[in-house]
């Protein structure tokens, strides 16, 4: 079977899908949208695409942290003070993320927005706080005081000053929409791309293309073949603040305020699900090398490609036959 080519970047996967299947007539459409590029490639006309973008500005105008008027905002504005009615489909989407935090003992937490909020990593005012305020922040993050009522769908954070922060689960949760949408529009093959998180859709296997962490975006360091599955990679490499030659990446360790300090460079995520890979990248980056190869064993239906500062790859087991690397610069860890 021939396979497709696909980058997991937005810059690569817009480049080859456009190149590559013009005999496809593939329709593809772009759109910033959740504070990133979401693309969306469809093999078989342009079925659902409109409904799909409607639904990504839709979760865009609840879930974002850096408009005023979102439905996060609300619950964050009203920390301490009173539950928030949701919808049941965000209710679910918290349920999760309060999961994952759960399962990782708290390395993922949906109520991180203290401290993401300090640092702003990414934003014009970004800035590496002191001590001080940082042991402040981290005071107000905590997921087990999150209190869920599911009869009557609220979400009250128990605590003043705390704040919830789906960075970490949204855009996955938004592509996993996206491919829902599409599949209720029979559709059957596509690709979707929502800032990294990326879909392939398509029982036809996709030769898909994993980011250099250490090169500029568009460059690859290894491939593999995928299809119906969800690859999601969180790294070092994503959004930064240089101050004085150190690097400071946007990971968050919500235990000591800073950003995570080990020797991962990035994690790959391969699923059956985008939310899942979406929590599970972050949350398996911050467990490190060896933890977070044996946390991904025990998991049923997900792999993971670890790639360390070293230019060292470490895939799990159930991916590592079909993983290729293609720069001379990384080698297989032993």
């Amino acid at each position: 079977m021939k396979a497709k080519v696909l980058g997991t970047t937005f810059v690569l996967s817009f480049v080859l899908s456009t190149q590559l299947y013009a005999d496809d007539n593939p329709i593809t459409r772009t759109e910033f949208v959740m504070g990133t590029v979401a693309n969306i490639t469809v093999y078989e006309g342009n079925r659902g695409v409109e409904k799909a973008y409607k639904r990504l500005n839709q979760l865009d105008k609840l879930l974002s942290i850096n408009k005023n008027d979102t439905l996060i905002t609300d619950i964050n504005n009203l920390s301490g003070l009173k539950p928030v009615k949701v919808p049941h489909d965000i209710f679910s989407l918290i349920e999760t993320g309060i999961y994952y935090s759960n399962l990782t003992n708290g390395l993922f937490d949906i109520t991180i927005e203290p401290l993401t909020n300090l640092w702003r990593i990414g934003f014009d005012d970004a800035m590496v706080p002191d001590d001080e305020t940082i042991l402040e922040a981290l005071s107000h993050v905590d997921y087990s005081n999150v209190a869920l009522n599911r009869s009557k769908s609220t979400v009250f954070l128990t605590q003043e000053g705390m704040g919830l922060d789906l960075g970490g689960i949204a855009k996955g949760y938004a592509c996993d929409e996206v491919v829902k949408i599409l599949k209720n529009s029979d559709v059957e093959e596509a690709l979707i791309d929502i800032g990294g998180n990326v879909y392939i859709l398509g029982d036809e296997l996709v030769n898909v293309g994993l980011q250099n962490p250490f090169d500029k975006r568009g460059e690859v360091f290894a491939t593999l073949n995928l299809s119906n599955k969800a690859v999601v990679t969180s790294g070092i490499y994503e959004r930064f603040l240089e101050i004085d030659g150190t690097k400071y990446h946007h990971l968050i360790n919500p235990k000591t305020g800073y950003p995570f300090d080990n020797n991962l460079a990035s994690v790959t995520i391969i699923s059956n699900y985008s939310t899942d890979g979406d929590a599970l990248s972050t949350a398996v980056f911050a467990k490190g090398l060896q933890a977070g190869i044996n946390f991904v064993e025990a998991l049923n239906g997900v792999e993971a490609i670890f790639v360390t500062t070293d230019y060292e790859v470490y895939p799990t087991s159930g991916i590592a036959d079909t993983l290729i690397i293609t720069n001379e610069l990384f080698t297989r860890g032993k």
